[in-house]
This record gives structure tokens, C-alpha cells and sequence, in this order.
């Protein structure tokens, strides 16, 4: 299954992700549980492909953006641009 996800298409969404989380306010209560799971699984992503587990590292990384993009349009979450 590897040969359809890459490292690179993994890191790719890292570094875009991890640009955005020092910019995230949590301006509801809720959103701490929310973003601190989004950033376990940014971690976790970077696990899984240090292990060479792509397909569960980009699982991790979308999994992430997903938690990042619904909190957003929530207005659970609040970026400082």
C-alpha cells in the first residue's frame, strides 16, 4: 500500500499544518480537547512515518486537517493571521 503515499506528500501537510497551530486561538472551552487532539495526531503522523507506516502516517496528518478545518468553521478555533 505504500507505493500510493510518500513521505513527501506526508511532510508536505505537516509543514502546513504545523505553520498554522502557533496561529490557532481555542476561543470556546470546547475546542481544548479538540486541539489538543489535533495536535496528538500530528504526532502521531510523524510516528507512523518515521516507522515507514505512510498510509497510516497520512491518515494521522488528514485526520489533523479535518480536526483543524471543521473547529475553524465552528468558530471553535480562531486564526491569528
Amino acid at each position: 500500500m505504500n507505493e500510493h503515499v510518500t513521505i513527501e506528500e506526508i511532510d508536505k501537510w505537516l509543514i502546513k499544518i504545523e505553520e498554522i497551530v502557533p496561529k490557532i486561538e481555542v476561543v470556546e472551552p470546547r475546542g481544548q480537547g479538540w486541539y489538543t487532539n489535533m495536535k496528538a495526531y500530528i504526532s502521531d503522523s510523524k510516528h507512523f512515518r518515521d516507522e515507514g507506516d505512510l498510509v497510516r502516517g497520512f491518515e494521522a496528518v488528514v485526520w489533523a486537517w479535518a480536526i483543524f478545518e471543521i473547529c475553524v468553521d465552528l468558530g471553535v478555533f480562531a486564526i491569528d493571521k
